[in-house]
């Protein structure tokens, strides 16, 4: 039995998998972590190892908890991978690009896929029908521009992201609104486009905390899977076992 964690910039996410199965996930912050982890071992007491993702904030005094009640992997850019890493700079690749590339490297086997991860930044990876890791691109989140129109301006508002959207905004909130939201729907479906150009039969997978909110606005087809990261995390985990 697995347990892998997803230790991003605003939250951390913990799933347990029993071989490919997902028997249980939980999102916590930083003050509610260990109770999550014990109760997590109250419920599943045979997990026997785990792999931890962090791309924010979680200490050596939470992973030394961990350690407690199993072994514990931490998830590196030099760990080993399943993929051809063809990326420049593999030094600096994302644990959670790594995840989300094994993910589509075993969940869509000799196909091209592009998976798109809506959270805090908006990343774009790309596995082609090779099984090679080629790279994407990563642009502002959703709650990342809001925020930016906020703290770059003298008196634009502070808004949280709105599920009725007019494309021609009458007031300065709704023009924020069409501006972030019909901004972000296009930029995607831009890309999905492009890349779909320029590979055949491609797989499109979106993914992230906001991914469901962006999944109907899209034009293109593609498949929302949330815990697409967290499936990746296992199957390193399995790839990684000593």
């Amino acid at each position: 039995m697995n347990l892998v964690i997803d230790a991003g910039n605003t939250s951390t996410k913990l799933a347990v998998f029993r071989k490919q199965d997902l028997l249980f996930h939980s999102t916590t912050d930083a003050d509610g972590f260990h109770k999550t982890v014990k109760d997590i071992f109250s419920k599943f007491p045979d997990i026997a190892h785990a792999l931890v993702a962090s791309v924010g904030s979680l200490s050596k005094r939470e992973l030394d908890v961990l350690s407690i009640f199993c072994k514990v992997e931490l998830l590196t850019s030099v760990s080993s991978v399943p993929f051809k890493n063809s990326y420049a700079s593999p030094a600096t690749l994302g644990v959670d690009r790594i995840a989300l590339a094994t993910a589509a490297f075993y969940t869509y086997p000799n196909s091209n896929v592009l998976v798109i991860d809506a959270g805090t930044c908006i990343t774009y990876d790309m596995v082609n029908d090779y099984g090679e890791y080629l790279g994407g691109a990563i642009s502002p989140g959703l709650r990342m521009r809001y925020r930016a129109l906020h703290e770059q301006t003298a008196r634009l508002p502070m808004l949280d992201p709105s599920p009725f959207v007019e494309l021609i905004g009458n007031t300065t909130e709704k023009s924020i609104h069409s501006g972030v939201i019909y901004g972000i729907s296009n930029e995607i479906d831009g890309v999905i486009s492009e890349y779909r150009s320029r590979f055949e039969h491609l797989t499109v997978i979106l993914t992230g905390g906001d991914g469901q909110f962006l999944s109907n606005r899209l034009k293109n087809t593609i498949f929302a899977n949330s815990n697409f990261l967290l499936e990746g995390l296992n199957y390193l985990l399995d790839y990684n076992k000593h």
